[in-house]
């Protein structure tokens, strides 16, 4: 059985779409905020909280009324049409209200953008699952997040080029490349994907597997200490703790990542005294380094396990947050340091989610899932707020330090998770080891 590339990349542009607009939302709106209408930090840093604040409720509500809603084009395909058409109208009125310097019809059209873009998120991710069938949904999810980059890329491409001089260009142009990127990108998924003619065939993909099925779902079922409790039951004592220090992991190393990507618009600006967009280079090595390692990085994790792997990309975002602590001004070698970056969080990232759900029996991966977001989306509330605040009230140099502290702290944790790694699957004979998956 092999994945359906062109079906994953497909659905894929919905998430590319999404991408890019918060690609672009973390870099630009604390720019306007702090800018066009002075906002101190703290109160800067509460605004850019507020799309992860309402992430916590938007994203199970709309998630769960996706899964039953039954129409002609599908459960998930009216909330992404609804939420993108949406997304668009708001987005574009954005930089007026920038121009104006309208404060209070600025905030109102912010609030109605996420509440936009949080109609359609959980539908959007959704959607592949949906269209494939659960032994290639690790492959798809990859690809997924690969589409994902690619519209990240894209948004900082439009900054570094669409970005002018001076504290309060004008950001119409981005916002509109924007704005057509995910038009485009739906209208695409639309009229090439037909969601309720696209589920896949389970009888037939059993038939076709036969007992290599059977070994896929055994991989799936298996953590470090043998098979997970039935679906409902109780965990072991153990494995709860394992869960809570994974748990804990996420939150931190979130803390950590997210505050320079919210803040590092305003760091560059201030004290690397970057202009036209010019701190857009830096993220960019950092995204585009992210799509290199994902292959490698499976093969990495499937070698040495995904605690390992994790571990080692903290102490590389660690190592490197604390580097950049230490330039005064923009560097060429920022370059390097930001492309181990991105290497560093995809192997955190790509393994971390999978080591919740092996905990989890297959009839709880619900439940664990929205245990991974809540505790990644609280970190990004929180963290906003408390970088903003001692940015504004200590110094721009506490962002580094900051991220390197929380980056040591979800290392110590992650020392203590004892469950949910990844091993490989004996192989029945010799010859098997010999054969490599599509």
């Amino acid at each position: 059985m092999k994945l359906n590339y062109k079906q994953t990349i497909l659905i894929g542009l919905a998430f590319l779409s999404i991408s890019a607009f918060w690609q672009m939302y973390d870099n630009i709106i604390p720019l306007i905020l702090k800018n066009s209408f002075d906002l101190g930090e703290t109160v800067t840093g509460v605004i850019m909280a507020a799309d992860n604040v309402l992430a916590l409720f938007l994203l199970p509500f709309f998630g769960s009324l996706s899964d039953k809603t039954n129409t002609k084009i599908g459960k998930r395909m009216p909330f992404i049409l609804t939420g993108t058409g949406l997304s668009v109208i708001f987005l574009l009125l954005l930089p007026t209200a920038d121009r104006t310097r309208n404060l209070p019809f600025f905030i109102t059209v912010l609030f109605l953008v996420l509440l936009a873009m949080g109609l359609y998120r959980s539908p959007s991710v959704a959607l592949m699952p949906d269209l494939t069938p659960k032994p290639l949904r690790s492959k798809g999810n990859a690809v997924i997040n690969l589409m994902g980059a690619v519209g990240g890329v894209y948004s900082l491409i439009m900054i570094r080029l669409l970005v002018g001089s001076g504290a309060t260009p004008d950001y119409f142009p981005l916002f509109l490349a924007i704005a057509l990127l995910m038009i485009l990108s739906v209208i695409i998924l639309f009229f090439t994907i037909k969601e309720n003619k696209n589920q896949p065939d389970k009888n037939a993909v059993k038939k076709k597997n036969g007992s290599k099925d059977m070994q896929i779902s055994a991989e799936s079922d298996l953590t470090d200490s043998g098979k997970t409790a039935s679906s409902g039951s109780a965990l072991a004592p153990d494995v709860r703790r394992s869960l809570v220090f994974m748990l804990l992991s996420i939150a931190l190393w979130f803390i950590a990542y997210n505050a320079v990507t919210t803040a590092f618009s305003r760091y560059a600006t201030h004290v690397w005294g970057m202009e036209n967009g010019g701190y857009a280079n830096c993220l960019m090595v950092a995204t585009v380094a992210a799509i290199i390692s994902y292959i490698p990085i499976g093969a990495i994790s499937s070698h040495i396990g995904r605690k390992k792997t994790i571990l080692i990309g903290v102490v590389l975002l660690a190592l490197c947050y604390l580097c950049a602590a230490f330039y005064n001004s923009y560097h060429v070698t920022m370059n390097i340091f930001f492309g181990i970056i991105g290497f560093a969080w995809a192997a955190i990232n790509v393994n971390s989610f999978p080591m919740v759900v092996e905990i989890a029996s297959s009839g709880d991966v619900g439940k664990y899932t929205g245990y991974y977001y809540t505790f990644s989306m609280a970190a990004q509330v929180v963290t906003p707020i408390l970088s903003g605040y001692l940015l504004e009230h200590v110094s721009y140099r506490t962002l580094f330090p900051y991220s390197v502290f929380f980056s040591v702290m979800a290392f110590l944790t992650m020392l203590m998770v004892k469950h949910g790694d990844s091993r490989p699957v004996k192989k029945g004979s010799m010859l098997e080891n010999f054969d490599v998956d599509d």
